[in-house]
């Protein structure tokens, strides 16, 4: 039993039963085992009021051998290097799972954004890149907005990085404002290549989208979209939370209004909903459990109580193994994260390859080419977990493994 969240253990583990079921050698597994770089650095920042702090700063590089690097960065207290590390192993493994020609990568800095200025938050976002000097780059390494940070901050990285370098190159980082070469759809693409793939399971499985019920667990970028998208498409969204507070109405919640009233009031409330807690939330009764908030939310403890028979994880590593152990047990569906959250970084691919072309698309141009991409990665697992008699996580690794293995044994790693 784990009594703690350690996120790097459970890649391990993971990726021991994947390694065991493919049969890979010592060479292969030490490369999926041990990221190829690990960067940690001291920023030291002045506040507004002049006092001097310093920041403990992160980036973990994990194996490019399908391509550079490629992870976001997140303010968070709690991105220590353990975190960072399984986040940077899970993306190699994300990008192989959609096939983009991408390795892992991410970047945390330890701090509170919600305790800093708008003033504050620049001056650290460039001085991270400052201090990663050499480390970032279109052909190398390509940054990405994660937890706790916008479009915004990715503009002044990109600002700083190109003051460095002395030319051009937006290509070196995603997820950035549009005036500075994003790419369109781009906000709502994690949760959008979220909602294909459920779309393909519900699909599959012959279900009526106006009898499902679905709880939301998250508010941010990608849970507030996917609410929003699942409302229009006629799903009935019976449960949402923030950070804050969670909300339940059997009857049904409308996102689009809870959004609105939270930008006005600065928390979720809506007409006849019920205030419960995150605990509650997780076991409310509901098809479809969408945990887009943290990790590690789905455990030994809050996985027995929960009622959805599909899981849509949209957070990066919101099960635990014990919680995926339970879920395998009782029959329930987990669309696991290196799928089901893998939009982004698909469209940050589409965002890397227009930067360098510099020919944009339109936004319909790039979910034309999010849908396929997010459908035949889902139906790949599927097969590949009816022939393996396997969940869609353990699936997902052997594709994902499999791929980076054939890149590694190209390059005479075997």
């Amino acid at each position: 039993m784990h009594q703690e969240n350690k996120p790097f253990a459970f890649y391990l583990e993971r990726l021991a039963r994947t390694a065991e079921s493919l049969d890979l050698t010592p060479e292969q597994r030490t490369a999926l085992e041990t990221p190829n770089a690990v960067i940690e650095k001291e920023l030291s920042i002045v506040r507004d009021d002049g006092r001097k702090e310093t920041l403990r700063a992160y980036r973990v590089q994990f194996n490019n051998a399908r391509g550079p690097y490629k992870g976001g960065i997140r303010f968070h207290p709690g991105a220590d290097l353990d975190e960072v590390k399984a986040l940077a192993a899970a993306m190699a493994i994300k990008c192989a799972v959609v096939n983009v020609p991408f390795g892992g990568g991410k970047g945390g800095i330890q701090f509170d954004p919600k305790q800093y200025s708008t003033a504050e938050i620049e001056r650290i976002s460039r001085t991270f890149i400052r201090e990663m000097n050499g480390t970032f780059g279109i052909n190398k390494d390509i940054p990405a907005p994660d937890v706790y940070t916008t479009p915004q901050i990715m503009g002044y990285m990109l600002d700083e990085h190109e003051k460095m370098v002395g030319e051009s190159e937006p290509g070196m980082i995603t997820g950035k404002p549009i005036a500075l070469g994003g790419s369109l759809g781009r906000d709502t693409s994690t949760a959008q290549g979220g909602v294909y793939v459920l779309e393909e399971l519900v699909t599959m499985r012959g279900l009526d989208r106006e009898k499902l019920r679905v709880v939301v667990q998250g508010f941010g970028n990608a849970g507030y979209h996917a609410a929003s998208i699942l409302h229009e498409l006629g799903y009935r969204i019976v449960g949402l939370s923030d950070s804050k507070n969670a909300l339940l109405d059997p009857n049904g919640l409308d996102p689009i209004a809870i959004h609105r009233s939270k930008q006005e009031h600065g928390t979720l409330a809506s007409p006849g909903a019920r205030t419960v807690t995150n605990e509650e939330l997780l076991a409310a009764d509901c098809d479809i459990l969408i945990p887009a908030a943290l990790d590690n939310q789905l455990t030994a403890t809050t996985a027995p109580k929960v009622k959805a028979s599909i899981i849509l994880e949209l957070a990066n590593g919101p099960t635990s193994p014990e919680g995926d152990a339970i879920f395998e047990e009782r029959g329930i569906t987990v669309i696991p994260d290196v799928l089901a959250n893998a939009g982004g970084v698909a469209t940050s691919y589409f965002e890397w390859v227009q930067n360098r072309q510099q020919f944009y698309w339109t936004k319909e141009e790039v979910f034309e080419r999010l849908h396929p991409l997010m459908a035949n990665a889902f139906h790949a697992i599927w097969t590949t977990a009816k022939e393996k008699r396997t969940s869609l996580r353990e699936a997902a690794f052997v594709l994902g493994v499999e791929r980076i293995t054939t890149a590694l044994a190209a390059r005479g790693i075997k």
